[in-house]
């Protein structure tokens, strides 16, 4: 009986389990929570807005800070909005007086862009806020006894907020100028906004003497000719010219408003020295602020109670058509946001881990890696993919994109061999193209993922064509209805007219051997380069691969010491101009001490002359005649192999909502949503503990106690008999 009952408790007990989950990395009152779960790969270096130019930050700060303008978040192709303003801003163009002219005026020196805030723009609490009855900051001079007191912003008594205000923005302005803060966007800058080149060797020179001295700077004493803070709510900047992409900048983070306080606040010597800084505890207007930031672990946003008013897209259901959008995504339009109320990002190091804890459902989404890839994907005739059944019976969805980016391999145009515009060079470099077979390296090392390029401009960029009249006619065919690489008999022929029948030179005898630099050095890269020499060989054409450190790398592109070499770029903003300047000749790097953007010195008058009418033309048909005159011109001259678009893969679970492919739009966390109790009720189902193997040991260490148990009673029996006897 004594037996039976322990089998019971057993059997109980191992049920109760059965239905808890052992291993899950948060508390169930998180899970069941509004909060989103995520990961980060490398911790961030700057969440200071005017000094952060990286993916990985703008996850976070993006959600933080609020520019003027943002994207659409539904809208393709990309759209900018109001975020912080009332309206779009306003555009007058001005002669060398001041004097109002028309846009197509020959006399426009100036542009001014003039600004309306919304009035109920307020941060989120912090203590660089708080005040004293006589107006004097309460945390503007910290003394000795109250820093021993201060870990963390949290180890503050009080915060408050206050309204966001134009002088905001002008000061966020003001500290890009300071080169002790390292802005990436000053140089740019300092072309187009009046008078800001003058105004930071004033302010660099200031603060180089008040840090010397172990004093604040404040920029409130400082002020820039072409920003004028008109009231509160109306600021206007004045540039050089004509730029219209400028709108576009005021999209980036580096334009949201900066308080004063905050910037006082954060110059305090006692805080820099425990870390707290602007750098690493952002102070902004948007959504979310930083709870928590221990970038070794995790890192926590929470909504920000003083958010204004703004609500999802709404789309007609023509918008939603041109755009590709489902009408799934548009249940939540008009709705207020932001919808999560938290986001714990942890800090994932390694692919497989993360993986694993995605198919469990602890990350709500994930990419996927190259061990994950033919897990979650099938791929089917034509390159087109899918998920595969495993994902699909989990309720995973597949959300993708081409990316406004292109990776290509470049000439060195300086180059006496590969360089060069006659019409031999020219022939090189385009039976080098043909050669280069995209489709082939796509599939082998990206699988899949990734259109092949038929000029700088990536799809979802204006100047971007499909079809037939969007092919490069020098690499490819277009044959019943598809662009088909030209055969390598085509390549040949083209290489024999550039002098090198076979790969061997006409003038000298010897085989054709160019080099190749590349920053690929570890073992896994050496695929990679047995695939470059193939592509070569295959037209006789002997390659050198000459590896390095990516600092010496970059040190022989920007002197022109190169011959070939692989290179990137993204999108700065959704422009073609900021394709079609990586081959402006004036941008080249050998001609601008290796600051310009134009690595393959890549200089052909024509061209230039078409970019410089095109540059500053608003979209129409007749900039998109020019862009395809300057396309007809670079495919000619082959200045590139033009590589590929990358496509860009992600997971999602079925409870994460609203969630949509946009390269341009960073603050995207506030349109996306969480369903808690489908989550909570899916990771129940995909972990309970396996544990009728312990059942099973259970009852056999039962079973054997009970035998011993049953001999030994037995045993002691006989003893007794034999005893009474």
């Amino acid at each position: 009986m004594q037996q039976a009952k322990w089998f019971v408790t057993i059997l109980l007990l191992t049920m109760t389990l059965q239905a808890t989950v052992w291993n899950a990395p948060y508390p169930e009152e998180e899970i069941r929570s509004n909060t989103l779960f995520s990961v980060f790969s490398s911790p961030p270096k700057h969440l200071d807005p005017v000094r952060s130019y990286n993916a990985n930050e703008w996850t976070f700060l993006s959600q933080i800070y609020e520019p003027p303008l943002q994207y659409n978040y539904l809208k393709k192709p990309y759209v900018l909005e109001p975020l912080t303003l009332t309206q779009m801003p306003q555009v007058i163009y001005l002669d060398e007086n001041g004097s109002e002219v028309g846009i197509e005026s020959p006399e426009v020196k100036f542009t001014l862009y003039r600004f309306r805030f919304r009035d109920d723009l307020f941060y989120q609490e912090h203590p660089a806020f708080v005040k004293r009855r006589d107006a004097t900051l309460r945390y503007g001079n910290l003394n000795d006894d109250e820093l021993k007191k201060i870990h963390t912003l949290h180890d503050f008594p009080k915060q408050e907020s206050r309204r966001v205000t134009a002088s905001d923005y002008a000061y966020a302005i003001k500290r890009m100028a300071v080169r002790q803060y390292h802005s990436p966007l000053l140089d740019t800058m300092m072309q187009y906004i009046v008078g800001l080149r003058e105004f930071s060797k004033e302010v660099t020179k200031a603060a180089k003497e008040h840090f010397a001295k172990g004093e604040r700077l404040d920029l409130r004493e400082f002020n820039i000719p072409g920003v004028k803070v008109v009231d509160e709510t109306t600021l206007e900047i004045r540039i050089y010219g004509k730029y219209p992409q400028f709108l576009y900048w005021m999209a980036m983070n580096f334009f949201a408003p900066i308080p004063w306080e905050a910037d006082l606040f954060y110059q305090q010597k006692g805080l820099k020295q425990k870390n707290i800084s602007l750098d690493t505890q952002p102070v902004g207007s948007g959504p979310y602020y930083l709870a928590e930031n221990s970038p070794n672990r995790r890192i926590r946003l929470l909504k920000n109670p003083n958010f204004h008013l703004e609500r999802y897209p709404t789309l007609s259901l023509q918008e939603a058509n041109a755009s590709g959008i489902s009408r799934s995504l548009l249940q939540d339009s008009g709705k207020r946001l932001p919808f999560i109320d938290e986001a714990v990002y942890s800090l994932e190091k390694e692919s497989i881990p993360l993986w694993n804890k995605f198919l469990q459902g602890y990350y709500d989404a994930s990419g996927i890696s190259s061990e994950a890839f033919d897990q979650a994907v099938q791929i089917g005739s034509g390159g087109s993919m899918g998920l595969s059944d495993m994902m699909k019976q989990k309720g995973i969805r597949m959300v993708s994109s081409v990316e406004p980016s292109i990776f290509y391999m470049a000439f060195n145009m300086e180059d006496p061999v590969v360089g060069g515009y006659t019409e031999k060079q020219k022939k090189l470099r385009q039976a080098i193209s043909i050669a280069q077979d995209q489709e082939e390296y796509i599939s082998i090392f990206f699988n899949e993922r990734g259109v092949p390029a038929q000029g700088p401009i990536p799809p979802g960029i204006f100047g971007y064509e499909e079809g037939k009249k969007g092919t490069n006619p020098v690499v490819y065919d277009w044959i019943d209805g598809k662009r088909v690489r030209k055969s390598l008999e085509a390549a040949k022929k083209l290489l024999a007219d550039a002098g090198y029948p076979g790969g061997i030179s006409e003038k000298t005898g010897k085989r054709l051997k160019l080099y190749y630099d590349t920053t690929a050095t570890g073992p896994d890269d050496r695929a990679l380069m047995d695939w470059r020499r193939k592509q070569f060989a295959k037209l006789g054409i002997e390659l050198v691969i000459r590896a390095t450190d990516y600092n010496r790398f970059q040190e022989k592109v920007r002197k022109g010491k190169v011959q070939l070499f692989s290179w990137g770029w993204n999108a700065d903003y959704p422009d073609p101009e900021n394709f079609l300047f990586l081959l402006y000749g004036k941008n080249a790097v050998v001609d601008t001490d290796g600051a310009g953007i134009n690595s393959a010195n890549y200089k052909n008058l024509e061209f230039d002359a078409l970019f410089a009418k095109m540059q500053t033309m608003p979209n129409s048909p007749q900039r998109l005649a020019i862009i395809e005159k300057m396309l007809q011109i670079a495919r000619e001259d082959a200045p590139w192999v033009w590589g590929f678009y990358p496509k860009s893969l992600a997971l999602v679970h079925g409870w994460f909502k609203n969630v949509v492919p946009n390269a341009m739009a960073n603050n995207t966390l506030k349109y996306k949503r969480i369903d808690p109790v489908q989550r909570y009720e899916k990771q129940q189902a995909w972990n309970r503990p396996v544990l009728w193997p312990l059942l099973m040991l259970a009852v056999a260490v039962l079973l054997l106690v009970w035998g011993v148990r049953s001999a030994y009673r037995r045993r002691q029996s006989r003893v007794i008999r034999k005893g009474e006897a």
